[in-house]
């Protein structure tokens, strides 16, 4: 399943004979220099020179990575070409022992320092009146000569490189530039392999910009791996990974910019050598709907589940099975040790399907067993509407809240789309599980024992987290925290908390610089029947900078939190106000948000936000079950399944969407959008506010420009998205734009283009996307 597309890659660079228009790849860049030509020769087509595939492995060993980059790039032209190849290098990194090879031989090569890489990109940028390398423009280079790239042939560039991975409070990060900012062909094959080996124990693996896959080979060593086919390049490759002594641990990562409260995502992990002892004894019942719906495959398949859990019990677990359609039927009268489990299969393997579904009935039977003295886990699956005895929504959700103790957790799944989506997510919920669906397409053992094999071991429950300064009474204000409330703390798995603070005393911080300040974790939780404490230290809360993609994974997170809440209980105003504005400054396309692409005027400004909005709750159709409450009939279909599946990924979100539209663009913790005049377009950063603020007109490529860039590096990857670009910075906006330079060179005939708030020529209006709700999840998920 995929929530929105989080496709990665770096920076190939073309600067063809005559100005040819730049084509941008990945993160090599070859300058190709053509032979002479006749007058006025037929323009070369955009994509002469292509990366097909790129593929990097990096084998981290104590903190020492050595990356080994592999591209393959196809000359699509009847010419050989001869070019100069520029590898950016990774910022911040001092590397070392850099080699090259070209179609398996050696090629010598030349590092660039910092100020030269900068000279070369900025007179590419001059010459070629393209911004897209100002990205690296604060990074250092590494460059050769290639000769030849054979007409229609095939050149394979390969690089390596090392570098020493700094530790931050048991915190390791590597970093690969992938990112470009300009269209280009989707490349054949993508991948990025890390083979990872440490003389610690080796605690959280996390990457906040690609979904990995892991596999940890002891407790020491692990490989991570991110694979794409047909993919476009959007962002670096950051990956996260933790070192511990066997205990669990807690890693804080921070972001904040000036005058604004922070961001703070922390990683909590077990040790990885998670003995018996350390497992908290619990009982596990698996209630099953043995309705007349589920004859047939459905119900083969969920006895396969039912026998899965039962085979994967802990030693000193309990359980029980019980089956329920019309009436209930329970393999025992109560709880069964574990080593019993083998004499229920013949009850599982007897079950027929019959009868309607009393879903109220199967609760009743389930809490009536539930031991408060132990954690309690309920599996509920089902694959129907409550048909017998209570069937509202609302009053079965008070039945179940009311005999439910404290320790229970209640894990839902779905079968199908007629289901009752609104019970089954606010029962899990509410009761600290989760609620997974089962497509008719997919496999239900195959859904549930994933699910249980990651909440098999339960190492500590009712878990909290404290955050405060080290040495210091008065500690941060913590505020909207996601996921709530934190869910138990497994062997294999880790906790990804993201929320926003306040330093103490930030509130005048306009009169002093940010500083960092040291950071304490106190993470509490129950190890069965003993509760247990740990306090971290060595971290940071930072006062300005840190990692940026940290507001968008938040912003992700609580727009999933918003809403589920509008699915669960209604829409009102200030929620769906909240989710618009969210949506718009960190430019997070929803259902509720189509206008960012399709009104793009409106978005930027307060009072178009606000006329959209109430425009779609009038509509009411338009939102996405926006009616939902308790009991509502759009609880339960296609289009309600859907959604539930993408708002779930979204409110669990561990890796930062990018938006899948030409006409939004993120950079960092930055949104663009593209707004139409009558060059060709504008973007415009979210936060600017054409009321208040008049920009500094700056010329493309002029002087001013180059002497902001210089200023201020962190400005080339939001410059690179292209040459008109209206940028806010600490309140102060700055207007880029190849009209102004005309205008400032005096060449007549230049009419500066107008930025937002000024009058522009009149262009054809963009038609209003028309998408129902349910197609806007079906695109969101890809399917």
């Amino acid at each position: 399943m995929r929530v929105l597309r989080t496709m990665t890659l770096a920076l190939l660079l073309i600067v063809l004979f005559f100005s040819q228009a730049l084509t941008v790849s990945a993160d090599g860049v070859i300058v190709p220099i053509l032979p002479p030509r006749p007058p006025h020769p037929p323009a070369p087509g955009p994509h002469a020179l292509t990366l097909k595939q790129h593929h990097v492995t990096v084998t981290i060993e104590d903190q020492v990575a050595t990356t080994h980059v592999e591209q393959l790039f196809v000359n699509e032209s009847p010419d050989d070409i001869e070019g100069e190849y520029l590898f950016p290098l990774p910022a911040g990194a001092t590397t070392s022992r850099f080699a090259m090879r070209v179609d398996g031989s050696p090629l010598e090569g030349q590092v660039l320092d910092r100020d030269e890489a900068r000279r070369i990109y900025e007179d590419i940028v001059r010459q070629q009146r393209d911004p897209a390398l100002l990205e690296y423009v604060d990074r250092g280079a590494f460059r050769a000569r290639i000769y030849p790239i054979p007409a229609w042939g095939e050149k394979r560039i390969e690089i390596e490189y090392s570098e020493v991975l700094p530790a931050d409070g048991g915190l390791v990060r590597y970093v690969y530039p992938l990112s470009t900012k300009l269209p280009t062909q989707p490349l054949d094959a993508v991948s990025v392999t890390v083979q990872l080996s440490a003389t610690q124990e080796i605690g959280a693996l996390y990457s906040p910009s690609h979904r990995i896959t892991e596999t940890r080979r002891q407790d020491s060593a692990a490989e991570v791996t991110y694979r794409e086919t047909r993919v476009t390049p959007t962002s670096d490759f950051v990956f996260y990974y933790g070192l511990g002594d066997g205990e669990p641990t807690a890693n804080l990562v921070t972001y904040r910019e000036p005058g604004e409260d922070g961001f703070f995502l922390l990683l909590v992990a077990p040790g990885q050598e998670v003995n018996e002892e350390r497992v908290v004894p619990r009982d596990v019942l698996f209630v099953l709907d043995t309705s007349g719906s589920m004859r047939g495959e459905k119900l083969d398949q969920a006895k396969g589940a039912a026998r899965y859990v039962l085979e994967n019990l802990n030693p000193e677990d309990r359980f029980n099975v019980i089956a329920f359609g019309t009436a209930t039927r329970a393999y025992a009268r109560d709880l069964r040790p574990a080593d019993e489990a083998r004499k229920a299969m013949t009850f599982i393997n007897g079950l027929s399907a019959s009868g309607g579904t009393n879903i109220g009935r199967a609760f009743e039977e389930a809490l009536a067993l539930a031991d408060p003295r132990r954690q309690q886990v309920i599996l509920f699956l089902t694959d129907g509407l409550p048909t017998e005895g209570e069937v509202r929504t609302s009053a079965l959700i008070e039945q179940i809240t009311e005999d439910a103790p404290d320790n229970v957790r209640i894990f839902c799944f779905g079968v199908g789309y007629d289901v009752n989506t609104i019970l089954l997510d606010v029962v899990s919920q509410e009761h600290s599980g989760t609620s997974a669906y089962v497509l008719p397409d997919e496999d239900i053992e195959r859904v549930v024992s994933s699910l249980y094999d990651k909440i098999r071991q339960p190492v500590l429950t009712d878990v909290t987290v404290e955050l405060g300064l080290y040495g210091v009474e008065s500690g941060p204000i913590i505020e909207a925290v996601y996921p709530y409330p934190l869910p138990d703390l497994f062997a294999g798995g880790q906790l990804v908390i993201v929320g926003r603070y306040r330093l103490p005393g930030d509130e005048d911080a306009g009169a002093v610089e940010p500083v960092d300040r040291e950071a304490m974790v106190t993470l509490r939780g129950r190890s069965g029947d003993r509760a247990r404490t740990y306090r971290y230290t060595g971290m940071t809360f930072v006062g300005e900078g840190g990692v940026d993609l940290l507001p968008r994974l938040w912003a992700t997170r609580k727009i999933g939190h918003l809403l589920t809440q509008i699915r669960l209980h209604g829409a009102q105003r200030e929620l769906v106000d909240e989710i618009v504005d969210l949506s718009v400054r960190y430019g997070i396309v929803t259902p509720y948000t189509s206008f960012l692409i399709d009104e793009t005027e409106d978005a930027l400004s307060d009072g178009g936000r606000a006329a959209i909005v109430t425009r779609e709750l009038a509509e009411g159709a338009s939102m996405p079950f926006a009616d939902a409450g308790r009991g509502s009939a759009v609880a339960s279909g296609e289009g309600a399944v859907q959604s539930t599946i993408a708002q779930e990924a979204m409110r669990r979100a561990e890796t930062v969407a990018t938006p899948d539209t030409e006409r939004v663009r993120t950079v960092g913790a930055k949104a663009f959008v593209l707004r139409d005049d009558a060059r060709g377009g504008t973007w415009v950063d979210t936060t600017y506010d054409e009321a208040t603020m008049t920009p500094e007109r700056v010329a493309f490529a002029s002087e001013r420009y180059f002497e902001l860039v210089r200023a201020h590096p962190e400005w080339g990857a939001y410059l690179a998205l292209g040459e008109r670009l209206i940028l806010v910075w600490e309140g102060r906006a700055y207007a880029f734009d190849t009209a102004g330079e005309e205008s400032a060179r005096g060449e007549a005939g230049a009419t500066p283009s107008p930025v937002p708030g000024e009058t522009a020529t009149p262009v054809a209006p963009v038609a209003r996307d028309t998408k129902t709700p349910w197609e806007w999840w079906r695109a969101i998920l890809g399917r």
